[in-house]
């Protein structure tokens, strides 16, 4: 496996070049999906590639979709570059880029919301809610501090950008865009998914504050979750031993990438726009590091690296 990759060059029709993965076309029923080490923040993709993140993504993900298959069906088909191989026989020239990666998964017609479920009063939800006592402006119960737990979790859809920012949304919008009956599904499956990543993550000394998913139909109409799930880039985890109530937390996501961003936002040396101001090195390490340790901890071993 190669430490960085910045982006994935295969023998196969590309489909999209998204902030973080390429999308193959394999056949007409399957995809194959190759995650890079590019990394975004605040929706922008930033110059500087973190070492083996792409590698975290893909194998965390394949984690999850195994894990919590009873809970919602996905597209997941592998991740074993040998099997890709296999089934694909023109990418077997190009094994080496696809080890750790890429994910095979089944096609399917993505939902145009993106599917966020927040347990804890956090980033732009505490942002919000301390300046309106809202979260989408929907209202919270009143005397919440930063970083505390919400029970039940919220269902916070929002727009899905490929460029650009995403958008909070309110329920009631995704209802009038696709209609009561899939507003309520994509609200329940995303809610089991959470509670269940979310109870697995705490017996590892990992919270989940909270996640996004994706879904998508298959050409059967059946409703699966799609792209990644419960990783560091999807999600914000805090380490539980560390957690403070009141407070930010500490991170094993790209908080210190963030963060970092976010103090040169206040200087007024960046405004939040292409091109993004370069990362140090050791912020680049630091998100590096975190990513590793999550996978650590949810899987009870460390991210497979060839020597």
């Amino acid at each position: 496996m190669t430490a960085v990759v910045r982006e994935s060059r295969l023998p196969l029709p590309l489909r999209r070049r998204g902030k973080v993965r390429e999308v193959y076309d394999v056949d007409g029923d399957t995809l194959l999906l190759v995650a890079s080490d590019r990394v975004s923040a605040f929706d922008v993709v930033l110059d500087e590639p973190v070492p083996l993140k792409g590698a975290v993504l893909t194998q965390l993900s394949a984690f999850w979709f195994a894990r919590l298959r009873h809970v919602v069906p996905s597209h997941f088909l592998s991740a074993d570059a040998d099997e890709i191989v296999r089934r694909v026989p023109a990418l077997a020239a190009h094994h080496a880029a696809l080890v750790g990666r890429a994910m095979l998964a089944r096609r399917t017609t993505p939902v145009l919301f993106e599917c966020v479920v927040r347990g804890y009063v956090a980033g732009s939800a505490w942002s919000e809610y301390h300046r309106a006592g809202t979260l989408a402006g929907e209202p919270l119960p009143p005397g919440l501090v930063e970083s505390a737990r919400l029970d039940p979790p919220v269902f916070s859809p929002a727009t899905k950008a490929d460029l650009g920012h995403d958008e909070n949304v309110t329920y009631a919008h995704v209802v009038a865009a696709l209609g009561a009956d899939l507003a309520a599904r994509l609200r329940d499956a995303s809610l089991a998914l959470y509670e269940a990543g979310r109870a697995y993550a705490a017996a590892h000394g990992i919270i989940i504050a909270d996640t996004k998913f994706e879904f998508g139909h298959a050409g059967n109409g059946t409703l699966l979750v799609i792209d990644e799930m419960l990783t560091p880039d999807s999600s914000r985890f805090w380490p539980a031993d560390r957690y403070t109530l009141g407070q930010s937390q500490p991170s094993f996501d790209k908080q210190p990438l963030r963060d970092y961003l976010a103090d040169v936002r206040r200087r007024g040396r960046w405004d939040g726009n292409p091109p993004p101001p370069p990362l140090p090195p050791e912020i680049v390490d630091a998100t590096s590091r975190r990513y590793l340790e999550a996978y650590r901890l949810l899987t009870g071993h460390p991210l497979p690296v060839p020597e």
